[in-house]
């Protein structure tokens, strides 16, 4: 079903309950002999339910339409803002479902907040690292911090951000898996967002045994050379082989070079076409 005959399905689904509820002269027939009463509470409870979740889904589905015009966004793309939307969409109906159920027991919400108190807390105190996640994702969604698409570095941890749930970031590895972290361990860590600072730096960090290389110079214009492919890519002149650390028989190297634009798809090719030219270098000064 498209979308244009989706939303035109839920506005007529809605008019429909919406006339239940407030016509008087029923329009669905006699319906005396089912012994059954349309002002019953239980039945006003689940009507008002219903409308109020339909109402609640159209909202955000025009929201999300007239969002998508004014940032010029495709069909299936998203960014923080839908995301957002979507999230508070789903905490809105998690409360309208709790409420109904109560009202089924015959029990008001706010006498029972108010006469469990202690109650409360408790629960409060118990599922605090989840409403701490919740509150988290809701403002990470409205932010510009952090972006859907973002290539971030968190602890041990790094990726592009492919989505972001109510609780928790979804992250894209460089090895192609799925991190998901709490938005509480996003605020209390230090997280390095590549995309917004701009980074073009690539480095490249190994050991190698110093009988595997003739000299530093020819080996750095062997690696130079293994991506001559990308160099296209590279900002010319960018190209630096570093010595880090010295020891009894072998160096740690830092290979670097600067990307012309950010690309991470790019840089993931590169970084892969380098590491196996320094393996396979290895290998050929070893026999």
């Amino acid at each position: 079903m498209n979308f244009g005959l989706r939303i035109f399905v839920k506005l007529l689904v809605l008019a429909g309950f919406l006339a239940l509820k407030y016509t008087d002269v029923p329009w669905w027939g006699d319906l005396s002999g089912w012994n059954f009463s349309f002002d019953h509470p239980g039945f006003v409870s689940v009507l008002n339910y219903v409308i109020f979740i339909l109402g609640l889904d159209l909202a955000a589905e025009l929201l999300k339409v007239v969002y998508r015009r004014r940032k010029q966004l495709e069909r299936g793309e998203t960014d923080n803002v839908l995301a957002g939307i979507d999230n508070i969409r789903i905490i809105v109906s998690s409360i309208a479902t709790v409420v109904l159920i109560l009202g089924f027991f015959g029990i008001d919400p706010k006498s029972l907040l108010t006469g469990l108190s202690i109650v409360a807390a408790a629960i409060a105190i118990v599922t605090r690292e989840y409403i701490v996640n919740i509150i988290g994702g809701i403002a990470i969604s409205f932010s510009d911090e952090i972006s859907i698409g973002d290539y971030i570095r968190m602890d041990s941890y790094k990726g592009r951000v492919t989505d972001i749930t109510i609780t928790r970031i979804a992250l894209l590895t460089n090895d192609d898996e799925i991190i998901y972290i709490p938005h509480s361990k996003i605020f209390t860590s230090e997280v390095v967002n590549f995309t917004k600072t701009g980074i073009r730096r690539v480095s490249i960090s190994f050991d190698i045994h110093i009988a595997a290389m003739r000299t530093v110079e020819a080996f750095e214009q062997d690696l130079v050379e293994n991506i001559s492919d990308y160099h296209e890519y590279i900002e010319p002149g960018s190209f630096w082989l570093k010595i880090q650390e010295i020891h009894k028989d072998s160096v740690t190297m830092k290979f670097q070079f600067v990307l012309k634009a950010i690309n991470r798809k790019l840089e993931r090719e590169i970084r892969k076409k380098t590491v196996r030219s320094i393996v396979n270098h290895i290998r050929r000064h070893q026999r």
